[in-house]
Order: C-alpha cells, then structure tokens, then sequence
C-alpha cells in the first residue's frame, strides 16, 4: 500500500509537473517570433470557428469606427479625384463632450494626456482583427478580381472595415511618366493578368511590359496560398502586388507591418500609392529599403508573410532574380507619374493666374505659419527622410480592441502630390479626410491654426 501510494504521489507529481510544463511551453509559443509551422487544427474546424466569431470581430470593430468617426458620405461640393469620384470634406473625427478644436489647440500636450482629452481618432487605427491581422481587401477590389480573373480574395474569418466613400477611386486612372500625351492609359479598367497586355502593348518595351507581368501575377501569401495556414476557404493562388497597389496606385487595401514583435504592437499599415515612386528614396514599412529594386525584390519575402521567412518556404514563396524581374518590375513603377494638376507651375508651387484666392493663402500657410514645406519641400512634397512626431505626447498607453496604442515612431515623409486621390492618410489610415489630417498636425505642432487658415490649407492640398 505505502508503495502504491508512492507511485500515485509520483503520478501525481508529474501530471502537475507536466501541466507546469505546459503553461510554460505556452507562454514561451506566446513570445515567439515565429509563426506555428505544423497546423494541428483540422481546416474545417478552422474555418468553422473563425465564421463563427467573425460577426463579433467585425461589430467590435464597427463600433470602434462609430466611436471614433462621423462615417456618413458627405462628399465637397465640385471637388472630386481624377476620374470623377467625390472627395468627403470635413473633420470626421470625434471630439471628447465639451470639447472644441479651438479649447484642444490651447492646451499643452501635457494637459491633453492627464485629462484624457485626445480625440480617439487620432489614436492609431487597428487591424479590423488585430490579434489576426493579415491582408484584407475592400469588397469592390474583390468582385472585380473575381470577375476578372475568377480568383477570390475573400476571407471567411473578417472583413475590410472603412467605408468605401472614404477610399481611393476604383479603378484608378494610370498615368505614365514616359507618354504624358496619352493620359490615362488604363482605359477606365483595372489591369490584371487577363489584360494588361492588350492595354500596354505598343506602349512599353518589351522589358518594361514584362516587369507590368509580374506585378499583376498573383503569388502564394500568408493569408492566400495552397496550405492549411490560409484564410481563404479555397486553395489560392495568392496575391498579385496590383491586387493592393491597384493599377499602380492604391485601394486602401490594409496589413499590419512585418518587423515588428509582438503582435499587439505591429502598425496597420494603408497601402501607399506607387505614383511617382521614380522620385522616392525609402521604401518598406520601416524605410529600411533604399530603392523601389530592394523593395520589390523583398516585398514577397517579408510582406508577404509577416516577415517569417521560415513559413514563407513553407507556403511557396516566390524568389524573384534580381538582375531580370526585380530590375524589369522596378522599371515599369518608375513609370508611374503623378496625376495632372493644372494650375502648377514647373517648379510645383502655384501659378497666380489659375489659382483661387483661397488656394494662394493655403500655399502662403503650407511654406510659412503651419511649415509643411519644411517635410514636403515642393516641387514632389516629400523631403524622403523619417520623422518622428512623437504623439505619445498626447496620451498614455492603452490597449485598442487588440492594438497597443503607444508611439508610431519614425514615419516616412509621404508625398502629397496627388494627395486628394489617395485617402485615407498618415500611415494607418486613422485620419479619413484631408481636415482631418490638418487638425491633427495642427495639434501635434502645436500650430494654432485659425478656421480660416485650416480651411485655405485643405483647398490647396486639394490642388496639388
């Protein structure tokens, strides 16, 4: 008996000592870098349980939007992008009760992070999944896709969550560097595999028209590939990099960063256009990458899988060879113009005779009182340096349906030529309209700005 009881106590030792084990195992898979390798729920099981959950996910996140934003569609009389889509106007975050933009300008950044009082909007914006994260795509980018070419970017577990009022005109016009005289070459159509030769033959050379191949070619991505570890119900083919830099400008796509650990404090990232990248000099989310050639080149290598090259290998990665397609794809996004703007001179700055006067006054603002010009010198808008705002300044770290809302660090000095055809803006895409984006530079500088002013400064972002 005395020894029967010796074993039960060892048994039972080392049943505790595996469960110990165990809570140990876990947090340490918790503080991993790497993704899981070896999936060991059945895929329908996955997917059951994902369907499942996805309605809580999405109103979790729709009721962060509302929280946040005046989301109604109230587009700015006669203002609209390029091909004609309406452009909304006005501030469309919310402001904490009591409160007015003029009363938030006064205070210090101090006084603003004690009292609570910054808007919610101008937190960072979380993944509509955080915890999940991943590629997501507006639902028009979807159909169009699967129309076209009958490959399905839908995800059974979440969906793109702003509203498409707010997001870049679909498809966007192209305009290329190298026959301005031609205007928009798409046609009116979004270019994917099935068309972009009858588009662009006769236009580009042949290694140009090879590099547009590649780009509108879908390769195997986290969330859109042949495994079990994927978040389409079919096998996919993947992802084109057109799918998101739609017809090489953007859709609003979204993702979380690679590099950065852990999940909770990855940035959502809003697609950036690739207009005018001939003229940009730091690519990647962190701007680690010196050339569009070093940023197409690792693009699928990173992006494409959260920065893990271990489940890249697993899910098919595709290398691309640097001196053939990396060069050729590079070349053909060198082409990429910027959208016409009229009443610019050659040096970027405002022809007087074709300019409003209220345009006149925000250019006046832009260089002097609110110094955009000193990040966005003309004639391109972007000094291609890194700047950090530091807006923690504002606020105390807090926990945002999955996202920890703490410093954005540097940040890349975007462009702002064609500025009105690329919303929503900073690189989350949390400010959805152009005054938006100008209250919150007004506070985060510190400017003191008056109505007037802020109103002269979004008509002549407007014209740029």
């Amino acid at each position: 008996m005395r020894g029967g009881r010796i074993i039960q106590g060892l048994g039972v030792s080392l049943i505790a000592g595996c469960a110990a084990l165990g809570v140990v195992l876990a947090q340490e898979v918790q503080k991993s870098s790497y993704s899981p390798v070896v999936i060991t729920e059945p895929f329908e099981k996955t997917v059951a349980r994902m369907k499942a959950s996805k309605a809580e996910v999405m109103k979790r996140q729709m009721d962060l939007l509302e929280e946040r934003y005046d989301l109604s569609n109230r587009p700015a009389p006669g203002v609209t992008m390029s091909r004609g889509k309406p452009v909304q106007e006005g501030v469309r975050v919310k402001l904490p009760p009591g409160m007015t933009w003029e009363k938030l300008a006064s205070m210090s950044p101090d006084e603003i992070k004690e009292k609570g009082l910054w808007p919610k909007g101008f937190l960072p914006l979380p993944h509509p999944n955080h915890a999940e994260g991943g590629m997501v795509f507006p639902k028009f980018v979807i159909d169009a896709i699967k129309k076209q070419e009958e490959r399905d970017l839908t995800r059974f577990d979440l969906d793109f969550d702003l509203p498409d009022h707010f997001l870049p005109e679909f498809p966007a016009p192209i305009y290329l560097t190298t026959r301005p005289d031609l205007g928009d070459v798409s046609r009116g159509q979004l270019v994917t595999i099935n068309n972009y030769y009858e588009l662009f033959n006769g236009i580009l050379n042949p290694k140009q028209l090879e590099g547009l191949r590649l780009l509108v070619t879908p390769f195997p991505q986290q969330q859109f590939n042949q495994t079990e570890d994927r978040r389409s119900e079919k096998p996919s083919r993947g992802v084109a990099c057109f799918d998101c830099h739609a017809n090489g400008h953007t859709n609003a796509a979204t993702h979380l960063v690679g590099d950065i650990r852990p999940q909770e404090f990855r940035h959502r990232i809003d697609t950036p256009s690739l207009r005018g990248v001939n003229v940009q000099r730091l690519f990647g989310s962190q701007r680690a990458l010196k050339s569009v050639e070093d940023f197409t080149e690792f693009e699928q290598r990173a992006a494409y899988f959260d920065g893990d090259p271990v489940i890249a290998t697993k899910k098919g990665v595709n290398i691309l060879e640097r001196g053939s397609q990396v060069h050729f794809m590079a070349e053909f996004q060198a082409l990429l113009d910027f959208p016409p703007a009229p009443k610019l001179n050659i040096y970027g700055k405002l022809d007087p005779s074709k300019a409003t006067p209220e345009e006149l006054r925000g250019q006046e603002i832009f260089f002097g009182k609110a110094q955009c010009g000193v990040c966005h010198p003309a004639p391109y808008y972007t000094d291609n340096m890194m700047h950090n705002l530091r807006t923690e300044r504002f606020y105390k770290p807090q926990m945002v349906n999955g996202r920890m809302a703490v410093a954005d660090g540097p940040i890349k000095t975007f462009t702002l030529r064609g500025i009105k055809d690329s919303p929503p803006y900073l690189h989350d895409g949390r400010l959805l309209t152009l005054e938006d984006t100008v209250e919150f530079f007004n506070l985060v500088q510190g400017l003191r700005l008056t109505e007037q002013e802020k109103k002269d400064l979004v008509a002549f972002l407007r014209a740029l």
